[in-house]
């Protein structure tokens, strides 16, 4: 079932064990990064080991591995699981604890685990070949420290499944003022008279490592214009285009909202070379 790595080991999956008090187990006590790996190259190391950081510090717990230390984990996780395409989960809790409170324990030891998963081919920039996406709305009802990459996924998950038992395969969020936030496992897009919308992030908004390397690349590149900024459900109704993008789905674009067709309903042009500049940089971070 492939090779997995827990708190300084590497063995098979299978044989991977935690503790029943710990507390990610308890509590969802801990936050988590998916890399991208093509071949045995990663998309966006830097930018997730980053990420990866600063939610450890924002919820207090004391890890601090140099970045060459997840490097060194991430190429022999890969090495290990057939150097195909694989996306590496990496995972930390604060750890495991004999009695169940809510305070944080002292001298705990933060469980850290990471293993694999084969993932598809990398996304290429062909409207005929590009999975398109049908979405639902909802009010976003998850907690408001959404900038944090945690553990602790049951307002992710049941926003997703309430798009998957609508027939879709995503939902698009949007808080008390109607204004978007994002989806439930993805951030935002939105073209408008050839102008790239996204919602400026906040703590409402998980900072996506795509969504950073995608602004990045075409800031850059410079001749498709950007705003991030507000962006309300009336806007999203009367988008030209709206992509969702994510580590595992690059960028995705959306053709049909609540059943509603998204523009004209095919694959836009600025999708296109959005999609054609990602393709050729994402290996730059």
């Amino acid at each position: 079932m492939g090779i997995a790595f827990l708190n300084g080991n590497f063995l098979p999956i299978e044989q991977a064990k935690i503790s029943p008090l710990d507390r990610g187990f308890l509590f969802g006590d801990g936050i988590y990064e998916v890399v991208p790996s093509y071949q045995g190259k990663m998309v966006g190391f830097k930018p997730h080991m980053e990420r990866m950081k600063h939610g450890l510090s924002a919820i207090g717990i004391p890890l601090d591995w140099p970045q060459q230390q997840w490097s060194d984990l991430c190429h022999r996780l890969i090495e290990e699981n057939g150097s195909g395409n694989l996306g590496l989960y990496l995972h930390i809790s604060r750890g495991a604890y004999p009695s169940r409170s809510h305070r944080f324990p002292r001298e705990i030891n933060p469980t850290v685990f990471a293993y694999t998963f084969e993932i598809g081919s990398p996304p290429v920039a062909d409207k005929s070949q590009v999975k398109t996406y049908s979405v639902s709305t909802a009010r976003d009802m998850r907690w408001d420290r959404r900038h944090i990459k945690s553990t602790a996924l049951l307002g992710n998950v049941l926003h997703h499944q309430q798009g998957v038992e609508q027939g879709n395969e995503e939902t698009l969020l949007y808080n008390a003022d109607n204004e978007l936030t994002e989806a439930s496992s993805c951030n935002v897009f939105v073209v408008k008279n050839g102008t790239l919308l996204t919602p400026a992030l906040d703590h409402q908004k998980l900072p996506g490592v795509t969504r950073y390397m995608l602004l990045d690349i075409l800031r850059k590149e410079g001749s498709i214009p950007i705003q991030e900024r507000t962006i309300t459900m009336d806007e999203v109704a009367g988008a030209d285009e709206i992509w969702i993008t994510s580590s595992s789905k690059e960028i995705v674009p959306v053709t049909e909202v609540d059943g509603v067709p998204v523009g004209n309903g095919q694959v836009g042009d600025i999708w296109l070379a959005a999609q054609s500049l990602y393709s050729a940089n994402k290996f730059n971070y």
